[in-house]
């Protein structure tokens, strides 16, 4: 497997849990709609936290990684919902 459709995949797999944490802590359901918040989450919450300059204190990499996705995809999550209304 190349090194590009790995790093892809390990990147959808962590958009997928983010959004599926985002989901617990929010309420939400659906594979398909866990991967989208997720994948939009981490973009976001990257964004953010750097735009914020704020570094999450955690040593491993795809963990903070996730916890990043996870911020950004409750954000997503509350601007959709308030959206919607």
């Amino acid at each position: 497997m190349s090194p590009e459709i790995q790093s892809l995949l390990i990147f959808l797999l962590t958009g997928l849990v983010a959004g599926w944490i985002a989901s617990l802590i929010l309420g939400g359901h659906g594979l398909i709609r866990h991967l989208v918040t997720g994948v939009i989450g981490a973009l976001v919450g990257g964004y953010v936290l750097k735009l914020a300059n704020i570094t999450l204190p955690i040593d491993n990499a795809w963990v903070n990684d996730l916890a990043t996705a996870v911020i950004g995809a409750i954000i997503v999550i509350v601007i959709a919902r308030v959206i919607a209304r």
